[in-house]
């Protein structure tokens, strides 16, 4: 079954989305207010990089560094990690293992996010008996 689900019918079509430009301290802020662990950092309306809850711990907190500062200096951009919509759910498993993260962007073909898949997302299609699907569905620990 897996085989013929695509990303698109996983994917959390619900994103937030930053300017490079925006403070490290308003990405954290729509963390919190989203209840989600990360952000899409865009120029304009195309991908930039993603910033995580794990960027800001690593690259800022620890670091001392400047919570007023821009996301798009702190924000995971070099050989990003991307999806389509049409992109095979096997196929972004695979993404998943070998780039060693746990999301994916989704993004369209002019390179705008669209969605984003996490391992929880497929856990909850693939497996939802697994310790993973009931963490990943479990309302949020607020």
């Amino acid at each position: 079954m897996a085989s013929a689900r695509t990303v698109g019918d996983v994917m959390t079509t619900e994103v937030v989305t930053l300017p490079t430009d925006a403070s490290v301290r308003q990405a954290a802020a729509e963390m919190r207010d989203h209840d989600i662990g990360d952000v899409m950092v865009v120029d304009g309306d195309t991908l930039r990089g993603v910033v995580t809850d794990r960027d800001l711990v690593v690259r800022v907190l620890a670091e001392n560094g400047d919570l007023d500062g821009p996301v798009g200096d702190v924000c995971s951009s070099g050989d990003l990690v991307t999806a389509r919509p049409d992109t095979s759910v096997d196929d972004v498993v695979q993404m998943l293992r070998q780039a060693a993260v746990r999301r994916v962007p989704v993004i369209d073909d002019q390179q705008r996010p669209v969605g984003m898949v996490s391992i929880g997302d497929l856990a909850i299609v693939e497996d939802s008996r697994s310790a993973l699907a009931d963490i990943s569905a479990a309302p949020p620990n607020t």
